[in-house]
């Protein structure tokens, strides 16, 4: 699973660093400061890494710019050599850069849980489970917490609810038929019912059904976790 994760930080910047020097080595000298771009991706790719390593919320968003950053890059650089069919191509290698991108950090993120190696609760990883029918949210399961989230990057004290593992009185898995309201810890702005599995979890004297496809894994996690 890290070598997938070395592949978005690393593998990416460097592939697009091959590219960008051999098309520059067709044309004149000056085109070689277009190497600066994958090199300040190896660079930041180097540092991030590190800080992310064993947080997977953040793989899908590098996976996502890098891809994107790659295709772009791809078809807009042989401008500076006189070649122009290329860029009609850009808005594709956009879009299939960032899916290429957003896939490879969707391999790792299931490389990690599925399936799910209860040793992980003895790691330093940050799981995370994303929310069926509510976009961008997520619920992260820390060394000794448990956040739930409306957004990537809460900003706001409303977008996200964290509970100490040790506040957690019970996790139970649960199938929802679709036409269920539900109530969640957090303030949402698009919630769409959808049938398929859940946790209803119990913390602070609060019950909160969340919707996620990993229902097992989590409750699997949780347990674990807690135990520990």
């Amino acid at each position: 699973m890290q070598r997938i994760v070395a592949g978005i930080y690393l593998g990416i910047p460097a592939v697009l660093l091959v590219v960008v020097a051999a098309i520059a080595s067709t044309g004149t000298p000056a085109a070689w400061i277009g190497c600066v771009v994958p090199i300040g991706m190896l660079v930041i790719g180097f540092v991030l890494r590190r800080r992310h390593r064993y947080q997977p919320r953040w793989w899908l968003g590098v996976a996502g710019l890098f891809g994107g950053l790659t295709g772009l890059t791809v078809t807009l650089f042989p401008l500076a050599v006189g070649v122009w069919w290329p860029a009609i191509l850009a808005l594709p290698g956009l879009i299939l850069g960032i899916v290429a991108g957003l896939a490879l950090a969707r391999a790792a993120d299931r490389a990690l849980l599925v399936p799910f190696d209860p040793e992980l609760a003895g790691t330093p990883y940050e799981l995370v489970f994303r929310l069926r029918g509510i976009p961008l949210a997520a619920v992260l399961v820390g060394a000794d917490s448990v956040t739930v989230q409306s957004h990537p990057v809460p900003r706001a004290a409303h977008q996200f609810r964290t509970y100490p593992l040790t506040a957690i009185t019970g996790t139970y898995e649960f199938s929802l038929s679709g036409s269920e309201r539900l109530r969640f810890p957090i303030a949402v702005t698009h919630a769409v019912a959808s049938q398929g599995p859940a946790v209803i979890l119990q913390a602070n004297g609060e019950d909160w059904v969340l919707p996620t496809n990993q229902a097992g894994t989590l409750i699997d996690v949780l347990t674990e976790r807690r135990g520990s």
